[in-house]
C-alpha cells in the first residue's frame, strides 16, 4: 500500500464527510437508557441510530449490506456485513448512546452543542465513540483504494453500551449464525495514553454498581432538637462504606474484590509508566495543590488498571445548599460505583458488597443495597506474533513511534462476552480517548488527527489479518 496516499485519503474523509456527520451526531442527546428510561418516546437514539446507517448506507464498499436490528423492547443495533477475500470473519465495535451532560462545561462549550477549536472536536459522544462506525468503514475503504485486501467484515454498533450492555447478549445469540466464527476483533471504544502513538489495551476493570438507601427516621426533624439523639443518616452511611474501603488510603479492604495481577501485565504498566512519566498524574485537572494517591507512576497504571476502587457517583437526600435548613434529614442515599480487577467476577462481587453494607445495620437504621447489573472485566488473550508485528508496524508507519500496550481502568463489557464466545480470536482494543478527552465527564473531545491516524491503523491491521491468515 502506498502509506502517504492512504493517509491523505482518510484525511479527506475525515474532513469532508466525518466530522461534520459527528457535528450533527453530538447535537443529539441519545443518552444512554439507564440515563433516560423514556429514549422510545424521545426518540434521541433513533435519530442517532438514522444519521449514522444513513452516513454507512452512503459509503460505496461493494457488496457491503447494511440492516437495523431491533428485538422487542430493546435498544437498535446496527449490523453491516462487508464480503471479504476469505470467510474469516473480522469483528469490529462500536456503540452510539451517551452518557448524561454532566455539569463543569467551560464556557461556549456544553454536550449537546459540537465546538470545533484548532483539532478538537468538542461535545458529548464524539469521542465515546460516535466516531468508530465512521472510522471503521473509512478503514475498510481506505484499505480497498489503495488494492488492499481484507477478511469478510462484520461491523456492530450498539446502543446500550454506556448502560452495561444489558441488550448485546441477545443480539449476539440472535445472530450467532451471521456473525459466524470470529478470529479478530477490533473495538474502538477505548482510550490512549498520548495522541503520540498507537495504544492496545491490554486489560479492563469490571464494574458493581447500585444505590446505597439509609433510612433512619419516617420524615425529617429539628437538627438542634434531635442531633445528639438521633444518628445522621449520612454518618452511618459513611461507616458503612468504611467497611469496603480504608478512607484515608483509598484501598479496597475484603479480599474478595482483589486479583493477583499477571506479570505480564506489571511488566507494561512499567513500560506504559516509562513513557508518559509523570503524565501518568498530570494529566488531570487537578485544582491547586492537590495530587496523587500515589507519587509512583507504575503504582498509578496498576492502581487504575488492575486494583479496586471505589467512587460515590451520586447522592439523594441532601438539599441545595441554598435549602438546607436546620433539619436532621431522613435518610441519605448514594449510588456506589465500585471498579473491579479482571477476573473478579461481577456477580459474586455485586453478592458481597450487598451483604457487606447491608449486614448488621448500626443503630438499626433501614439499610438496603439496590444493585445494578454488573459487567466483567476483561484480560486480553496472548497475542500472536503477527499482531504484535502489526501494531507496531502499523504505528511506526502512521505516528512515527513505538506502539505501546497498557491497561483500561474502565469497562467495556462486550469483550468479556466475545472472549467467551469466540476464545481462539485476537483482539485489538484501542481508541482516542487521551490527555483531557474527559469521557462522561465535561468538556469531552475528539481528538481528530488522532482519529485519522487510528483509522489508517485499522486498514493495516485488516490487511495483515487478511495476510496472517491465509
Amino acid at each position: 500500500m502506498n502509506k502517504t496516499a492512504l493517509q491523505q485519503f482518510v484525511g479527506k474523509v475525515w474532513d469532508d464527510s466525518i466530522v461534520p456527520c459527528l457535528v450533527d451526531y453530538i447535537r443529539i442527546p441519545n443518552k444512554s437508557p439507564l440515563f433516560d428510561p423514556a429514549w422510545q418516546e424521545n426518540g434521541h437514539m433513533q435519530r442517532a441510530v438514522e444519521l449514522i446507517e444513513g452516513w454507512c448506507r452512503e459509503q460505496p464498499i461493494e457488496g457491503m449490506t447494511i440492516e437495523v436490528v431491533t428485538l422487542e423492547g430493546r435498544t437498535p443495533l446496527i449490523y453491516m456485513e462487508i464480503p471479504g477475500e476469505t470467510d474469516d470473519t473480522v469483528l469490529l465495535y462500536g456503540h452510539l448512546d451517551k452518557q448524561p451532560e454532566m455539569v463543569g462545561w467551560h464556557e461556549g462549550l456544553g454536550p449537546w452543542e459540537p465546538v470545533l477549536r484548532g483539532d478538537k472536536l468538542y461535545g458529548r459522544g464524539g469521542a465515546d465513540d460516535g466516531y468508530a462506525a465512521f472510522g471503521s468503514l473509512t478503514a475498510i475503504r481506505a484499505l480497498r483504494e489503495q488494492g488492499g485486501k481484507h477478511a469478510r467484515c462484520v461491523v456492530l454498533i450498539e446502543g446500550c453500551e454506556e448502560s452495561g450492555s444489558y441488550d448485546l447478549p441477545f443480539y449476539i445469540d440472535h445472530l450467532a449464525d451471521r456473525i459466524g466464527q470470529v478470529s479478530f476483533v477490533i473495538c474502538l471504544d477505548s482510550g490512549c495514553g498520548n495522541y503520540d502513538q498507537l495504544w492496545c489495551t491490554t486489560s479492563l476493570r469490571g464494574i458493581v454498581s447500585g444505590n446505597l438507601d439509609v433510612h433512619i427516621l419516617e420524615s425529617g426533624v429539628h437538627s438542634g432538637d434531635a442531633s445528639g439523639v438521633v444518628p445522621s443518616s449520612f454518618r452511618i452511611a459513611r461507616q458503612l462504606l468504611s467497611r469496603l474501603e480504608n478512607e484515608n488510603t483509598g484501598r479496597i479492604l475484603p479480599k474478595e474484590f482483589w486479583v493477583d495481577i499477571p506479570k505480564q501485565r506489571v511488566d507494561q504498566a512499567a513500560e506504559c509508566a516509562r513513557v508518559l512519566g509523570e503524565f501518568v498524574h498530570e494529566r488531570f485537572p487537578w485544582v491547586d495543590a492537590a495530587h496523587a494517591v500515589d507519587p509512583d507512576p507504575v503504582a498509578a497504571v496498576l492502581a487504575r488498571t488492575w486494583q479496586p476502587a471505589l467512587s460515590i457517583t451520586g447522592a439523594a437526600g441532601l438539599p441545595s445548599l441554598d435549602n438546607a435548613g436546620n433539619v436532621l434529614r431522613p435518610f441519605t442515599s448514594l449510588k456506589v460505583s465500585l471498579r473491579i480487577p479482571p477476573m473478579v467476577d461481577p456477580a459474586r462481587a455485586t453478592e458481597a458488597l450487598k451483604r457487606l453494607l447491608e449486614q448488621d445495620p448500626p443503630y438499626g437504621a433501614r439499610v438496603t443495597f439496590d444493585s445494578e447489573q454488573g459487567a466483567a472485566g476483561w484480560n486480553a488473550p496472548e497475542f500472536s506474533p503477527w499482531l504484535l508485528e502489526a501494531a507496531q508496524s502499523a504505528s511506526q508507519a502512521y505516528f512515527g513511534k513505538e506502539a505501546v500496550y497498557m491497561g483500561e481502568g474502565g469497562t467495556i463489557p462486550f469483550m468479556g462476552m466475545l472472549g467467551e464466545k469466540f476464545p481462539a480470536a485476537q483482539f485489538f482494543i484501542t481508541g482516542v480517548l487521551g490527555p483531557e478527552s474527559n469521557a462522561h465527564g465535561p468538556n469531552e473531545f475528539l481528538h481528530i488527527p488522532m482519529g485519522k491516524r487510528l483509522t489508517c491503523c485499522v486498514a493495516q491491521l485488516l490487511a495483515d489479518h487478511l495476510a496472517a491468515s491465509s
